[in-house]
């Protein structure tokens, strides 16, 4: 484990209290930059959905992670940010605009959304966001004049300014710096006094209450914020595909954003990123298994489904915290490598959740 020997407040306040930590950002960060130049467009492109749905994962992570609020139903958020991007666009709006109204309107959705949480919670609460999910996909399907129904809808090239950002290189920009600004906004959110109430009422809402915390008011902004990031995900995405359909943002695509959260790691920022990688590479490490694996295995319809599952039960099983808590533990055993014991997790463990963010 690390240890810390904080002398000011200001120790309290840095985002990256490690130099070390400062070190690999850094090196991350200029690899992404340095990325259009280095790879292919395919894996650009792959990147670029790894970002755009790290900040999908981040939106979720706040409502789900953070705040405790499940939701089976984020799939509709990322259409309503995707569907209003594309048809603002399509009506002349320069692409910051466009993509500030489709945060917008996601939140405002998100508001209504967040209604039942005030009165239901648990099971009871991912079924109304399950139905509101099927509710915004059947209107995406029947509103043809707007959508354009199941014949689908062209997205343009993203435009501000009189300057037409086309091709991969120029939306690669425009997800990365939309990501890095969403990861910092997240990160922040945590040393605020919204961000810490989200994390008392995920714990105990007894306990929150008791302490002040406004319910309705928390929860609401819980869904606010996370159907707004989403959106601005939503947004991103679809300049990506350039081509949006209902069938798109069902149920399947929220398990999807489901499964990012819990097998990066549920209540972790890092987690959001680890799960986008595992969702977009594990779809092409299953397709290059099919061929090595037997042909009555290989040909089996549906065999990403029971990968998926599978490993949703294993991580569900023996590492709750996700790929994030596994990072974690890579990590301590690498700092007192010959030294670790194996009960040294154990420690940290024992800690609250509201302890274990990072």
């Amino acid at each position: 484990m690390r240890y810390l020997l904080k002398t000011s407040y200001a120790d309290d306040l840095r985002l990256l209290p490690h130099a070390r930590q400062k070190v690999w950002y850094a090196l991350l960060l200029a690899a992404l930059v340095a990325a259009p130049w280095l790879l292919s467009p395919y894996w650009l492109s792959q990147i670029g959905f790894i970002l755009i749905y790290s900040i999908a994962g981040l939106g979720l992570m706040v409502l789900a992670g953070f705040a405790g609020l499940m939701s089976l139903g984020h799939a509709a958020f990322l259409g309503v940010g995707a569907y209003t991007q594309a048809i603002l666009t399509d009506h002349g709006w320069p692409f910051p605009a466009a993509m500030a109204a489709a945060a917008l309107i996601s939140a405002a959705v998100g508001v209504v959304v967040g209604l039942p949480a005030l009165r239901v919670k648990g099971i009871y609460l991912a079924i109304a966001t399950l139905a509101f999910g099927f509710i915004v996909e059947e209107v995406l399907t029947r509103w043809e004049s707007v959508t354009g129904g199941n014949g689908g809808l062209l997205v343009g090239s993203p435009e501000a300014f009189g300057w037409r950002l086309a091709g991969n290189g120029a939306l690669y920009w425009l997800a990365l710096a939309t990501c890095v600004t969403v990861t910092l906004a997240v990160v922040n959110l945590l040393r605020t006094a919204s961000g810490r109430s989200f994390l008392a009422v995920r714990d105990s809402e007894i306990s929150a209450e008791s302490m002040g915390i406004n319910l309705a008011r928390t929860k609401t902004t819980a869904f606010a914020l996370s159907a707004a990031i989403v959106g601005l995900a939503g947004a991103l995405y679809a300049h990506q595909l350039s081509y949006l359909s209902p069938e798109q943002f069902g149920f399947a695509q929220s398990l999807d954003l489901l499964l990012l959260v819990v097998v990066g790691g549920l209540g972790s920022v890092r987690g959001a990123f680890l799960g986008a990688i595992f969702l977009i590479s594990a779809p092409q490490l299953i397709a290059l298994a099919k061929d090595a694996l037997p042909a009555s295995i290989g040909q089996t319809p549906g065999l990403q489904l029971v990968v998926y599952g599978a490993v949703l039960v294993l991580v569900v099983m023996f590492e709750p915290a996700g790929l994030n808590g596994i990072w974690l533990r890579l990590r301590t055993y690498g700092e007192h490598f010959p030294l670790y014991r194996r009960g040294m997790m154990r420690l940290q463990r024992s800690y609250q959740k509201s302890e274990q963010l990072h």
